[in-house]
């Protein structure tokens, strides 16, 4: 089964034809599952920051007796680093 087929399309890139800061990030996640590590990375390059953001976001809500917050607040800010360098990247 071809799962591209079913992935959402871009709003920012259909309408006004210019990628948003989230473009390439299902297909790399597809990239993932199919153990193309590197492809997924050329792909998106904040897939890994993504994935260990999203992580320590659940440990936040399973794990109650420890505090992630500023580990969550660092991995924020270097998503959208890694998401922001992406962005210009592909644009240039």
């Amino acid at each position: 089964m071809d799962l591209e087929n079913y992935m959402l399309p871009c709003l920012s890139k259909t309408l006004f034809g210019l990628e948003c800061l989230g473009c390439g990030a299902q297909r790399a996640f597809l990239f993932l599952l199919k153990a193309d590590f590197i492809g997924a990375f050329q792909m998106y390059p904040a897939i890994y920051a993504t994935l260990l953001f999203l992580g320590l976001i659940g440990l936040e809500l399973v794990d109650k007796n420890r505090n992630y917050q500023k580990s969550i607040i660092v991995m924020a800010v270097l998503t959208g680093l890694f998401m922001l360098g992406g962005y210009i990247y592909k644009q240039y």
